[in-house]
């Protein structure tokens, strides 16, 4: 059986004051009427199916998520009791999938990207369902074709395509964010791809990896998926590090576990698409119209002699005039107004902390 596991765990603060505590950026309405999970969850229904959809979130966030996605099970969504990073929020569902289901074949995907057209995507994720069932061994990911030399991704190398499948590549190597010189080099070469950070393989495949190379959470996921009274008492055990670090970048070296006497290996699927990761402001102003002098804006505003600003207006009734200002980030709630240069959007996060401590929760 094919599923998808849509991650919505972020609380997405690097997009604060319209993401907060209560209202993680995946619940927000960033672009058009519809919400970045809602997306996510159209995007890959019609491929599995709804009765095959899952989620896996903060368990505060549970609630809402279920309002969102109403035809969800309340069972399929996976409520973590505290965020453990990225390799726990793909090791749970698939010890809960492997459970059920020893045969399971699990897409895991995310809910804070924009992609388009959707029809590309879904192509891609058929195949990689394909490529996984194939073969065992492979841990399936999928790689964006640049379009520019993009310094906030990561990127993959492409080693030699698969025989049976040429949109299909071997991963060679896993490369950190780069700087606009080296990132240009990337794009030139055409030798590299974005890494999407979504990912396709059987159940058992990702647990065999993982009681490979990192026991621990092994041992924790596949005793809660046993017992799911016990995610409360020993979901804080679990080592907090990211699937890239701990299972990606290994096996792309050659240190995977063994499926049915052969090495592991990674590979990854080509993705055509126009593709935004929005994690912060500046990414999200890629997806938003822009004017005449480069300002990307959203809501009621106003702009004179103003240029590259990013100008989000998400209040009831107010009006954001911008005036003789470039290159700032400039963000309306009903409660907070929020002023920034865009070269320091990276760095909200430090100024939620502050306001977290000195203001009061309820602005955070």
């Amino acid at each position: 059986m094919r599923y998808v596991v849509i991650m919505a765990g972020g609380s997405g603060k690097r997009l604060w004051p319209l993401s907060r505590q209560g209202m993680p950026k995946q619940m927000l309405h960033l672009v058009g009427d519809t919400s970045l999970l809602r997306l996510a969850y159209e995007r890959v229904v019609d491929v599995v199916g709804a009765d095959r959809v899952w989620v896996c979130t903060g368990a505060r966030y549970a609630e809402t998520v279920r309002a969102e996605l109403p035809e969800l099970a309340a069972e399929r969504i996976l409520g973590e009791p505290e965020g453990r990073d990225s390799l726990n929020a793909v090791a749970w569902p698939a010890a809960v999938l492997a459970q059920q289901d020893p045969e399971a074949v699990v897409a895991m995907v995310t809910a804070d990207q924009l992609m388009e057209p959707t029809a590309a995507f879904q192509d891609a994720l058929r195949e990689a369902f394909t490529v996984a069932e194939e073969d065992p061994t492979a841990l399936v990911t999928f790689g964006v074709v640049p379009n520019s030399p993009h310094t906030g991704y990561g990127y993959l190398r492409r080693g030699a395509p698969l025989p049976e499948h040429p949109n299909v590549c071997r991963v060679a190597e896993f490369v950190e964010k780069p700087n606009l010189e080296t990132a240009q080099r990337y794009v030139d070469s055409q030798n590299y791809w974005w890494n999407a950070g979504m990912f396709v393989w059987q159940a058992r495949t990702l647990l065999a990896q993982l009681e490979h190379l990192v026991p621990d959470c092994y041992r924790i996921v596949t005793e809660i998926a046993e017992d799911p009274g016990k995610v409360e008492q020993m979901f804080g055990g679990l080592p907090k590090i990211s699937v890239d670090y701990a299972i990606m970048e290994p096996v792309s070296r050659g240190r995977g576990a063994r499926i049915d006497g052969a090495r592991s290996h990674v590979v990854a699927v080509r993705l055509p698409i126009r593709w935004f990761d929005v994690g912060g402001f500046p990414s999200l102003a890629e997806h938003l119209p822009h004017d005449e002098a480069g300002n990307a804006l959203d809501g009621r505003t106003m702009i004179l002699d103003a240029g590259h600003n990013l100008v989000l207006n998400k209040a009831s009734e107010h009006l954001v005039a911008v005036m003789g200002v470039h290159d700032l980030v400039v963000v309306a709630t009903d409660d907070i107004t929020l002023v920034c240069p865009v070269s320091q959007a990276e760095s909200i996060k430090a100024l939620v902390a502050k306001v977290a401590d000195e203001v009061g929760p309820e602005f955070a």
